[in-house]
């Protein structure tokens, strides 16, 4: 028997773990609605041709019987013609209906429609009994290429591998499909080159752009033995990585599994109207048998024919698949919109929580800031040459690999080659020192200066940047002031989230005056500095104490706790962690804080939709279900009840993949 996925009250997937379902191989996927869409493989004609062939027999025989007669379309012949009008798109879902028989699953929209059409024709009401069942595969197949215009929004943002890979065997490269290769294969990766698997660095060391994993432009230099991943930019001279994980089983792959399979966990709305649809449907079956038979007791002139007809628009009508189709279409057209803008969300019923979000919590560093150091200003003595000073320094800080030696090196540029050092020592936990034309160099913190004597006139209390204090010949030059700069979009998010009536925070485990100085800047609210993470899950569970949704935004990986306790935990550049992929429930792929109000008017928008979708299902079916009942509304009616219905949910539910945020 199919396994039938189960839910908690939060929608959460509980009857598979995250392993089986990125794992599952099976071809064709079911949203567990009762929908299957696995037409993945055809096209669109193909879809469409069952429905083609029965609306071109239906016209026909409409024609036939209604504006130029046919001696010959009469009795078992006109039967027979609707009849084979009626399989292509009839026999795929009586087929379905006794399927879920089977699987004790009786009262099911397929049901519905097989005991209406064929009721119809039992009655000789043919036209209506194939125009229904024509227009019910018309919004399957909409829906069906409404699901897959997400899907394939979600795989062009994330699948970033390259289809080729050069392996070496026996020393000769030879170019093959990256997913035929093997685990152990020797990848020959040149300079520009993207890994397509992941490996093992087998070559001394090499340098990668990470950004399509991480959203981190700088290089991350690889030693050999150290793993690398399939999306990293090779930046350097060639280098050799060995196979270790599969194609289909690299980082990138499972993420786009996990994002895919993101309506496994479903959004309390679309639970209620699965257990909704599983009361409403035998209820709408016994009233349908009742429509046709209490009349019998009460009614004179009782003609069978027309009371079961009565009973079958009833049934039309009622049938729930414009709920069942549009709204988990909504959530997946939502999940879909925030993929193309760089947003990944786990599971629709985050969307429904972003909608109600009332705090943003967030990170500091390489949230709304770079998580890049860079010079900010430099404040040397006038009676010094400042362009000689900054080239003796960056020679100096050549001799180092910290970030701050980087930044230095970015801000001054080329190093000036005819600047002898002599020398050279590095003094742990203060800085550098070298000997330059005869006279000693000091480049490091203001401990530094204090072990060497060197008297300065400046408070480094009072300064909220990190200093890289200078002294030449015994004498103090001046300072650096060294940053990791605000993120561009930075302003614009907080602005943005105060327009929403959001209430922000920023905890961070930075030290406390750069914390306030960036929020004071930015305009945050609440702000707080040298943090633990104990300390910052304390500061959420304030929040929380006062009934107050809560979205924290931050790595992913050191803030786990945090992100845990949270509503909703975003991951700013999360992609090449695991641990980001299991806490956080939606990542932002480019590291731009700005999609944090975006992801959440998706959310708004999304559950927006979702509410006009069943409040149109709702009135119009109330009004034609009473008609019918009262003998007012015929079968075609029924149709736009219904199907019609149906698709301008659909309509409704896809323009969200259509919307600028």
């Amino acid at each position: 028997m199919e396994h039938t996925h189960k839910y908690d009250e939060r929608g959460k997937q509980l009857c598979c773990t995250l392993e089986e379902k990125i794992n599952k191989k099976t071809e064709n996927h079911s949203d567990d609605d009762g929908h299957d869409h696995s037409n993945a493989e055809k096209s669109t004609f193909q879809m469409f041709l069952p429905a083609i062939i029965s609306f071109v027999l239906l016209m026909v025989a409409i024609i036939f019987d209604n504006y130029i007669t046919q001696f010959w379309f009469t009795g078992y012949i006109r039967i027979g013609w609707y009849i084979v009008a009626y399989i292509p798109v009839g026999f795929p879902v009586v087929k379905e209906a006794f399927e879920s028989i089977l699987k004790r699953e009786i009262f099911s929209e397929f049901l519905l429609m097989s005991i209406a059409t064929i009721g119809a024709f039992s009655i000789g009401e043919f036209p209506e009994g194939v125009a229904v069942m024509l227009f019910y595969a018309i919004g399957e197949i909409f829906q069906t290429l409404a699901v897959q215009r997400a899907k394939a929004n979600i795989k062009s943002l994330l699948d970033q591998r390259p289809d080729e890979v050069t392996i070496l065997e026996n020393n000769v490269a030879k170019t093959i499909k990256a997913s035929t290769a093997k685990i152990g294969d020797i990848i020959q990766l040149k300079a520009g080159e993207k890994l397509g698997l992941d490996g093992e660095l087998i070559s001394d060391t090499a340098s990668f752009n990470t950004s399509a994993l991480t959203g981190e432009s700088k290089p991350d230099t690889k030693a050999k033995g150290e793993t690398v991943l399939a999306g990293m930019i090779n930046l350097n001279s060639v280098c050799q990585i060995k196979v270790t994980v599969a194609y289909t089983d690299s980082k990138l792959s499972k993420i786009l599994e996990m994002v895919q399979d993101a309506t496994a966990k479903k959004a309390p709305t679309e639970l209620f109207i699965r257990k909704f649809a599983k009361i409403y449907t035998p209820i709408v079956v016994l009233l349908a048998i009742l429509i046709c038979v209490i009349p019998m007791l009460f009614v004179d002139n009782y003609v069978f024919r027309d009371w079961l007809y009565r009973a079958l628009v009833f049934l039309v009508i009622s049938c729930p698949c414009a709920l069942v189709i549009s709204i988990p279409l909504g959530y997946f057209g939502g999940i879909g919109s925030a993929s193309k803008n760089g947003i990944l969300f786990k599971g629709s019923n985050f969307l429904d929580v972003m909608a109600t979000i009332q705090n943003v919590v967030m990170d500091k560093t390489g949230t709304m800031t770079e998580g890049v150091f860079k010079v900010q200003e430099v404040v040397f003595n006038p009676n010094f040459n400042k362009e000689e000073i900054l080239q003796m320094v960056n020679a100096l800080e050549s001799q180092s690999t910290h970030p701050v030696a980087t930044a230095i090196h970015q801000y001054v540029g080329k190093i000036d080659s005819t600047i002898v050092l002599k020398d050279v020592e590095e003094i742990s936990g203060h800085g550098l020192k070298a000997n330059v034309n005869g006279k000693e160099l000091l480049v490091g913190n203001f401990k530094l200066m204090d072990k060497f004597s060197i008297a300065y006139d400046i408070d480094p209390k009072g300064i909220v940047y990190t200093l890289i204090s200078t002294a030449y010949d015994k004498k103090f030059v001046g300072y650096l002031t060294i940053a990791d700069s605000i993120k561009e979009d930075a302003q614009i998010t907080i602005d943005k989230l105060k327009a929403l009536g959001i209430k922000t925070t920023m905890l961070s485990g930075d030290k406390d005056t750069v914390v306030q100085f960036v929020a004071q800047k930015l305009g945050i609210t609440n702000a707080f500095g040298d943090l633990l993470p104990e300390d910052k899950v304390n500061k959420v569970k304030e929040i929380i104490a006062k009934n107050e949704t809560v979205c924290f935004v931050g790595d992913g990986v050191n803030d786990a706790p945090v992100v845990a306790l949270s509503n909703v935990g975003i991951a700013m550049g999360g992609l090449g962690s695991d641990a980001t992929i299991e806490t956080a429930d939606v990542v932002i792929q480019d590291d731009m804080p700005s999609k944090i109000p975006m992801a959440i008017n998706i959310g708004k928008q999304t559950k927006k939709i979702v509410w006009q979708n069943i409040t149109l299902a709702f009135v119009v079916k109330a009004i034609v279900l009473i008609l019918g009942a009262g003998g007012l509304a015929t079968m075609w009616e029924a149709v736009f009840a219904d199907v019609g219905v149906a698709l301008l949910a659909i309509l409704n539910a896809v323009r969200i993949q259509k919307m600028k945020f």
